[in-house]
C-alpha cells in the first residue's frame, strides 16, 4: 500500500498490508493494532499516556552508503529522527515534518511510499511524564548528503554514517533491523540496475 504526503492516510490499512520480517515484529503489529481499535484518535496523543504513536525517518543518502542519526538529548542514544504524531494520524507526514525540523534539511523525499519497519519501545520517566511506550511507525527517505545539516534543540549532534560503521558499532537492536532492511533494498535495486 502506497502514500504520498497529500493522499489520504489510514494506519489501520497501512498496518494491515506492512510485512513485518521477524516474530518480534508481528507483535508490534499486533499490538499496534489492537491499540488503534481501542482507541481511536486518542493513541495519536501523547495525553494517552500508557502509549501512543510516533512516527520516524530513516535517513538514507543518496550515494546508498550512509544513514543519518542523531544523539538525542533526553534519550543520550544515537537514533533515526522522529517524533510524536500530536494529533496528526498521517504518520508518513509526520515523519517528513520531525526530519524537516530536527536535521534541517529540505532537500528529501520519501521514495518507498509505505511502512518500512514499526517498533514498540519503552521511554524512561521524564520530569513530567511517567514511563510509557512509543508505539513508532517508520517510513524510508531520500536525502542530499552534502546539505547543511542544522539539528534542533532535541539533538546533542547528528550525522551522516555508513552503513558498515552502523552494523559494527551501534548495539540498538532496532537500528540494526532498520540498517539490514535498507541494505537489502538497495542491494536488491542495485542487482536489478545491472
Amino acid at each position: 500500500m502506497l502514500f504520498s504526503l497529500n493522499s489520504k492516510f489510514s494506519l489501520k490499512n497501512a498496518l494491515g498490508a506492512y510485512h513485518p520480517v521477524s516474530l518480534e515484529e508481528q507483535d508490534f503489529k499486533q499490538k499496534m493494532l489492537h491499540l488503534l481499535d481501542r482507541h481511536g484518535e486518542s493513541c495519536f496523543h501523547r495525553t494517552l499516556s500508557l502509549a501512543h504513536f510516533t512516527a520516524s525517518a530513516w535517513v538514507v543518502d543518496r550515494k546508498a552508503e550512509k544513514a543519518l542519526l542523531t544523539h538525542h538529548k533526553k534519550l543520550n542514544k544515537w537514533l533515526q529522527v522522529g517524533g510524536h504524531a500530536d494529533g496528526d494520524q498521517h504518520l508518513l507526514r509526520v515523519a517528513a515534518k520531525e526530519l524537516r525540523e530536527e536535521s534541517g534539511l529540505t532537500n528529501f523525499q520519501c521514495n518507498h511510499h509505505q511502512i518500512f519497519d514499526i517498533d514498540i519501545h519503552t521511554i524512561p520517566a521524564q520530569k513530567n511524564e511517567a514511563t510509557h511506550e512509543h508505539f513508532d511507525v517508520r517510513f524510508l527517505f531520500e536525502a542530499d548528503a552534502n546539505e547543511n545539516l542544522a539539528p534542533n534543540h532535541e539533538s546533542i549532534a547528528m550525522k551522516w554514517v555508513d552503513w558498515a560503521d552502523i552494523e559494527k558499532t551501534l548495539e540498538n537492536a532496532s537500528i540494526q533491523r532498520m540498517n539490514k532492511k535498507v541494505l537489502g533494498i538497495y542491494t536488491t535495486l542495485a542487482t536489478e540496475n545491472k
